[in-house]
C-alpha cells in the first residue's frame, strides 16, 4: 500500500504528539481492563498501526478506548482472570469486524440514534469513575460496577488519605494544565509524571510494579466448551462496540479535516488491528476521539500519522517500561477518572430540558442499563424503543395526512368534478410511505370518514413511494368493507412498486378500476354514478363498459 508522503512533516509531528497522548491512558487502560499496563501498549499499538495502515479514515488515532475496556474488565472479572481466553474474544471481535467491513454493516451502525449513542457513552463513562473510587480510596475493588459500588462503603471507612490527594492531584493536573503548556506536553502526560514524581516523596503507595519489557509472545486463540458462548458474546458487544467507537471518531475526523470516511473499509482496518492485538497480548481498541483530535490538530493527516502514533508506544516497550513501573494506582485512577468525566455526555445533558422528554427519558433509560446491566442489553432495547418510537411518529404523521378530499381538494378541476357528484364520490389521498405503524389505523380512520351516501371511494397513492405488506393488508380491508357496503373501490396514482406489493398480497381483484391520475378517475367515478362503469382491473391494462 503506497503512502501519501505530501504531509509528512505534519504526520510526524501528530504521530508523535498522539503517541505521547496515549502513553499514559494505554497505561491506565490495560489497568483497568485487568490486563496489566503491558497489554494496554501492546493493544495501542497493534490497533493503532493497523486500523492506520488499512482504515478509511487517513487522520485517525486508535487505541484502547473506554467502551471497550468496560466490557474486558467485566469478562475478566467473569473468566477469573483466565487471559488466554479473553484474548480469544479480541481475536474474535476482530474478525466479526472484519466481516461487518464486508458486509456494509458500517452504514447501518451510523443510524443509532443520538440519545441511544448518549446513553451508553455516558454509561459507559459512569462505569470507568465507578470503578475508580476504590482505587482513589487506596483499595482494590472487586470487579464489576455492582462489586465496586458494594464495597464503597468499605473504601470510604477505611480511607487511605495518601492515595486520594495523589489521585486528586492527578486529576487537577490532567484538567487544568495551561494550553500554552499543552502545545509541548499534553496535560495527562504532564499529570502522569508529576503524580509519580510526587509519589516518591510520600508514604509508600500501591504502584504498577515490574513491566515486562520486549517483543511480545504470541497468543493462539482457545476454545473451551463451557465458556464458549460467554467469550463469543464478549466478542460481539466488543466488535459492535469498538465499530460504533470508531465511526463516531470518523465523523469527528470528517468534520475537522473536511474529508469522508469510507465506513467499511475502517471496519476492516479495525478489525485487522484487534485481531492482531489478541494473537500478540494486547488489549482491544477503537478509534479513540481525544488521541484523533490532537493528532489533526498537530498537523497529521495522512494514514502514516496513526502509524508514527503507534511506532511511538513500541519505543517505549522496548526501552522505557522500567520507568514505567514505579507509577502509583492512584496517578492511573485519577487519569482514567478524567477519561471518564471526558466520556459522560455533558452536551447534550445540559440541553435535554430543552428537547423532547421521550428522547431524554431514552437516554436515562440506556445509561442505567449499561451501568446496572449490561451494553448489549443497553444499545438494544435503547435501537428497539428508539425505532417503535420512530414508526409511532410516522404513523401518527400519516393518518394526519390521511385526507377525506371533499373539504380539501385544491384543484379547481377536482373540486368541480366532485361538487358534480353531490357527495356520491369519496376520495382518500394517502401521503408518504405506508407502513406497519400505520397500517392499524389505515382502515379505522376510511371508515370513519366514509360520506354515508357515497358511492364510489378512490384511495389516491400519488403521493407514495412504497408500502410494506401490512399497509397492503390494511389496504385490503378497506376493500373488503368497500364490497360489504355495496360501494366501488377505484385507485389512482399508484406506482410500479406499490402495484406490486398490493398485487402480490391482495391479488388483481382488489379494485374495480385503477386510473392514472385522480382526474381521470374522478371522470370515471362520475360515469359509474349515471350508470356506466367501467372496470379495469389493478395490474392489468385492459378496461371494459358494462
Amino acid at each position: 500500500m503506497k503512502l501519501d508522503l505530501s504531509n509528512l512533516r505534519g504526520d510526524l509531528t501528530g504521530g508523535i504528539t498522539a503517541g505521547i497522548v496515549a502513553l499514559p491512558l494505554a497505561l491506565a487502560l490495560g489497568v483497568a481492563s485487568g490486563l496489566g499496563p503491558l497489554a494496554g501498549l501492546y493493544g495501542a499499538i497493534a490497533v493503532g498501526f493497523f486500523a492506520a495502515l488499512f482504515g478509511g479514515t487517513p487522520s485517525q488515532i486508535s487505541g484502547p478506548t473506554g467502551p471497550m475496556i468496560v466490557v474486558l474488565a467485566g469478562l475478566f472479572a467473569s473468566l477469573s482472570g483466565n487471559v488466554e481466553l479473553i484474548f480469544t474474544a479480541v481475536i474474535l471481535a476482530g474478525i466479526l469486524q472484519i466481516i461487518f467491513g464486508f458486509l456494509g454493516v458500517g452504514q447501518y451502525i451510523r443510524l443509532v440514534p443520538y440519545p441511544v449513542i448518549s446513553g451508553f457513552m455516558t454509561g459507559i463513562g459512569a462505569i470507568i469513575i465507578i470503578l475508580q473510587f476504590g482505587r482513589l480510596l487506596g483499595h482494590e475493588p472487586p470487579g464489576g460496577t455492582l462489586g465496586a459500588l458494594s464495597y464503597l462503603p468499605h473504601a470510604v471507612a477505611n480511607t487511605n488519605f495518601v492515595t486520594l490527594a495523589l489521585g486528586g492531584l492527578t486529576l487537577a493536573i490532567a484538567y487544568y494544565w495551561p494550553a500554552k503548556l499543552g502545545k509541548y506536553m499534553p496535560g495527562a502526560l504532564a499529570a502522569l509524571i508529576i503524580g509519580t514524581l510526587v509519589s516518591f516523596a510520600v508514604a509508600s503507595v500501591p504502584v504498577l510494579g515490574a513491566i515486562p519489557s520486549g517483543l511480545p509472545s504470541l497468543h493462539i486463540p482457545v476454545f473451551e466448551k463451557s465458556h464458549f458462548w460467554l467469550v463469543l458474546e464478549a466478542a460481539f458487544i466488543l466488535a459492535v462496540l469498538g465499530a460504533i467507537d470508531s465511526l463516531l471518531t470518523s465523523l469527528v475526523a470528517d468534520n475537522m479535516t473536511r474529508t469522508r470516511h469510507e465506513s467499511n473499509k475502517e471496519l476492516i482496518g479495525q478489525g485487522i488491528g484487534n485481531t492482531v492485538a489478541g494473537l500478540f497480548g494486547g488489549i482491544a481498541g477503537a478509534g479513540a476521539t481525544m488521541r484523533t483530535v490532537v493528532n489533526i490538530r498537530s498537523g497529521g493527516k495522512t494514514r502514516l500519522s496513526g502509524m508514527v502514533h503507534a511506532l511511538v508506544l513500541l519505543a517505549v516497550v522496548l526501552g522505557l517500561s522500567p520507568l514505567a513501573a514505579n507509577i502509583p494506582h492512584a496517578v492511573l485512577a485519577g487519569i482514567l477518572v478524567k477519561v471518564g468525566l471526558d466520556i459522560i455526555d455533558w452536551r447534550y445533558i445540559k440541553r435535554a430540558h430543552n428537547g423532547p422528554r421521550w428522547d431524554f427519558a431514552l437516554m436515562i433509560l440506556v445509561l442505567g442499563l449499561t451501568v446496572f446491566v449490561d451494553l448489549i442489553t443497553a444499545v438494544g432495547v435503547g435501537v428497539v424503543l428508539a425505532a417503535l418510537a420512530y414508526v409511532r411518529q410516522i404513523a401518527q404523521i400519516q393518518i394526519a395526512q390521511l385526507r377525506a378530499i371533499p373539504n380539501m381538494a385544491s384543484n379547481p378541476q377536482e373540486k368541480a368534478l366532485l361538487k358534480e357528484g353531490h357527495g356520491k364520490v369519496n376520495v382518500f389521498n394517502f401521503s408518504g410511505p405506508l407502513s406497519f405503524g400505520a397500517a392499524a389505523d389505515l382502515g379505522h380512520h376510511v371508515r370513519q370518514h366514509v360520506e354515508p351516501g357515497s358511492e364510489v371511494l378512490i384511495l389516491d397513492f400519488s403521493l407514495v413511494p412504497a408500502m410494506d405488506v401490512s399497509a397492503a393488508m390494511a389496504v385490503d380491508t378497506i376493500a373488503s368493507d368497500t364490497r360489504a357496503a355495496g360501494k366501488l373501490l377505484y385507485i389512482c396514482g399508484i406506482n410500479d412498486e406499490v402495484r406490486d406489493v398490493l398485487v402480490a398480497i391482495n391479488g388483481s381483484t382488489l379494485a374495480d378500476y385503477e386510473g392514472e391520475t385522480l382526474i381521470e378517475t374522478l371522470e370515471v367515478a362520475l360515469n359509474a354514478i349515471n350508470g356506466n362503469p367501467e372496470h379495469k382491473v389493478i395490474g392489468t391494462t385492459q378496461t371494459t363498459g358494462s
